[in-house]
């Protein structure tokens, strides 16, 4: 049985630096955030990612938001905004792929 979106996105906050690391690697760490320009990983420090917290909820590690564009969410967010990806489903297959 495959694991269910939030399974995944709660998996991915416990590798949150390494996610960051790998699909935003023009970012770096400055605190308990990483901070890039945006999603498509330009330089930058406008999209920030909670790299600390909980695994779930409010203030949870993985959350991220551009103060630029107003976009947010989680790490499947990310990576599907990141690499063009037109579902979650995609989404979901490259997370588990990372992992």
């Amino acid at each position: 049985m495959m694991p269910a979106m939030r399974q995944i996105a709660e998996r991915l906050s416990l590798r949150v630096e390494c996610v960051c690391a790998t699909y935003l690697s023009n970012g770096r760490k400055e605190g308990n955030y990483w901070l890039v320009g945006d999603v498509h990983n330009t330089p930058g420090r406008s999209l920030y990612v909670r790299l600390t917290g909980p695994s779930f909820g409010g203030g949870a590690a993985g959350k991220w938001a551009d103060a630029a564009t107003g976009e947010h969410g989680d790490l499947l967010d990310l990576i599907q905004l990141r690499l063009g990806l037109h579902t979650l489903q995609e989404a979901r297959a490259e997370a588990l792929r990372m992992l």
